[in-house]
């Protein structure tokens, strides 16, 4: 049996004082831990969109009509608030599952060695864009789903997947400076495609705002609009986006550019096909519920694939420390 090393005082008090540095000087994950804990908090940040749409899409927006307790006399849902507390209250656990997801990939970042503090950075990045979104949701339900509130909401919670991302992508990669794989044209081309996919993100969020779909009951105000008007603009920015992802996997041919780049423009051509034709069955439809979910996740997918292209355009070769060789050794002897 492996004894377990006695806790002194001051191990206890080190560990009060710099938990992370406690736990980074007893334990050091490998790379692929790192990975797969970063993976983990981007999984989750796409999750907790699905069902903060599945909350808003079952009419359970005001399930708990008040925050952060679900009524005024419970923390916890009710027998009396029915299925609908049930189902906004478990998002908001859903929350604690986020956030310990994004608590491992920061332990994971500052244990691994040798320390790379832009993972870390990013780690925390992510948990301070967690506490605001708790915070903006519980005014979320404090207005009364104010579909403003509801855009703000979606919108952070998109700055959350790309930062998730990001720090996703930097476990893959070296700490050396990004070398370009392609030339400033393509990579004009790219940010092209980045600026119409946010507008296209953020027309949707109006398109929510607009739609039928108010989160509780007709009482619910909407932005005054009319919401099939928009749905078109927003049908159109989709199309200008494809278009743009098809001539960026057709320059990229063209100049022989490497495989990274044309594989990750590949698989969001055909996530923005398959995201397309669910965008023209729900409209067709009169927006069923499941398709409208199913669309919600499509646009993070989407999202996560123009990320991915970004910054498949250049790479971070892993720093190799120089050992010295012959000349070193004699360069180094000559001055002694």
């Amino acid at each position: 049996m492996v004894r377990v090393p006695k806790l002194t005082r001051a191990d206890a008090l080190a560990a009060v004082r710099n938990p992370l540095s406690f736990i980074a000087a007893r334990w050091t994950p490998d790379a692929r831990t790192v990975r797969r804990a970063a993976l983990a908090a981007l999984v989750m940040s796409v999750v907790i969109v699905v069902t903060g749409g599945a909350v808003r899409l079952t009419g359970s927006g005001l399930g708990c009509p008040t925050w952060p307790t679900c009524t005024d006399d419970s923390l916890t849902t009710t027998s009396a608030m029915g299925v609908h507390g049930a189902i906004e209250f478990g998002n908001r656990m859903l929350t604690y599952v986020l956030c310990a997801a994004v608590g491992w990939a920061i332990v994971a970042a500052r244990a691994q060695q040798p320390w790379r503090r832009d993972l870390t950075r990013l780690g925390w990045a992510q948990f301070w864009i967690v506490m605001s979104n708790a915070i903006l949701g519980g005014i979320v339900v404090l207005v009364g789903l104010n579909p403003y509130t509801v855009a703000a909401h979606f919108l952070l919670s998109t700055a959350l997947i790309t930062v998730a991302t990001l720090m996703w992508q930097r476990t893959r990669e070296g700490d050396a400076a990004p070398r370009p794989l392609v030339g400033a044209a393509v990579r004009q081309l790219v940010w092209f495609l980045v600026a119409a996919s946010v507008l296209l993100i953020a027309v949707g969020t109006v398109v929510t705002g607009a739609g039928p779909h108010a989160g509780d009951s007709n009482e619910v105000d909407r932005i005054p609009i009319d919401w099939e008007t928009v749905a078109k603009l927003h049908a159109v920015l989709a199309w200008i986006v494809v278009t743009l992802t098809f001539a960026l996997w057709f320059v990229l041919k063209a100049v022989d550019a490497p495989k990274g780049p044309q594989d990750r423009t590949r698989d969001l051509f055909l996530i923005l096909l398959s995201q397309g034709v669910i965008g023209y069955v729900q409209y067709f439809t009169h927006l069923p519920e499941a398709l409208v979910a199913l669309h919600m996740l499509g646009s993070c997918l989407v999202w996560i694939g123009v990320l991915r292209v970004l910054l498949a355009l250049r790479e971070r070769p892993e720093t190799v420390a120089e050992l010295p060789g012959p000349a070193t050794e004699a360069t180094v002897g000559s001055r002694a």
